[in-house]
C-alpha cells in the first residue's frame, strides 16, 4: 500500500495569525485583572495613601487591553471580508439549506472523532473543520458581545466619545449589576473555549503530525496530496 504524500500549503494569512496572538495577549491581560476588579481582595499596608495605587494600574491594566482587544477584533472582521477563503465569512456562515446539511454532518463526524473516538483515522480538513468554524463563529459573537458590556461599564468612567456609544447596553440589560455578571460570565466562556481549543490542537498536532500548533505561527501546515 503506498504511504501518502503530503505538501506544504499556506492557510493562515498574517493578519488572522496577528489577530490570534494579540486576542491571546490581550486575554492574559483581561481575566486576571477583570476578575480583581470583580472581586478586590483587601490589602493591609502601612504605606501613604497616594504611594498605595496598585487597584488604579490593575483597572489601567484592564482598560488598556480592552482597547488592544477591540482594535484586534477590527482587524478580524476586516479580514473576514479581505482574506482568503479560510478566513472569509463564507468559511463561518452558511445560508443555502443543502451547506447547512453538509455542515450539519462534517460537525458530526468530528464529534465522532475528536471527542467520541469512535473513528481511528481522523477527517482532515485543510481550513477550518466545521466544529471549529462553528465555535469561532460563536467566539465573534461573544467577542462583540464582550466589547460591547464591557465599554458599557467603562461609560460612566470615560468622557471619550467610543465608550459612550456603548452606553445604551446598561439600561437596555437591566442595569449596572446585571451587564457586569453577563460580562463576567463572558469570560468563564472564552476561558472554557481556551481550554478546549489548546487541547484540540495538540491532539490534531500529535495524532496527525501536520504542523497543526506551527500554523498559527508560520501560517502552513501539511495537506496530504490528493
Amino acid at each position: 500500500m503506498a504511504r501518502p504524500t503530503y505538501e506544504r500549503v499556506y492557510i493562515w494569512e498574517w493578519p488572522v495569525r496577528l489577530y490570534h496572538w494579540i486576542t491571546v495577549a490581550s486575554i492574559l491581560v483581561l481575566a486576571p485583572t477583570g476578575f480583581l476588579i470583580g472581586r478586590p481582595p483587601a490589602v493591609l499596608t502601612t504605606s501613604e495613601a497616594w504611594n498605595s495605587f496598585w487597584f488604579g494600574y490593575v483597572r489601567l491594566a484592564h482598560f488598556a487591553a480592552a482597547y488592544v482587544f477591540l482594535f484586534a477584533f477590527v482587524l478580524r472582521v476586516y479580514w473576514l471580508f479581505m482574506g482568503n477563503r479560510h478566513a472569509r465569512w463564507s468559511a463561518f456562515l452558511v445560508f443555502r439549506p443543502s451547506a447547512i446539511k453538509k455542515r450539519l454532518q462534517g460537525m458530526w463526524n468530528v464529534v465522532r472523532v475528536d471527542v467520541l473516538q469512535l473513528q481511528k483515522e481522523p477527517v482532515d480538513y485543510v481550513g477550518h473543520n466545521p466544529l471549529a468554524a462553528f465555535s469561532y463563529l460563536v467566539i465573534f459573537l461573544l467577542t462583540a458581545f464582550m466589547v460591547a458590556t464591557g465599554f458599557a461599564l467603562y461609560a460612566p468612567m470615560s468622557t471619550w466619545w467610543l465608550p459612550q456609544v456603548f452606553a445604551w447596553v446598561t439600561p437596555l440589560m437591566g442595569g449596572d449589576a446585571e451587564v457586569r455578571q453577563w460580562h463576567h460570565l463572558g469570560m468563564w466562556g472564552f476561558l472554557l473555549f481556551a481550554g478546549i481549543h489548546v487541547y484540540l490542537a495538540v491532539f490534531h498536532d500529535v495524532v496527525e503530525a501536520k504542523g497543526e500548533i506551527s500554523s498559527i505561527v508560520t501560517g502552513s501546515r501539511f495537506v496530504e496530496r490528493q
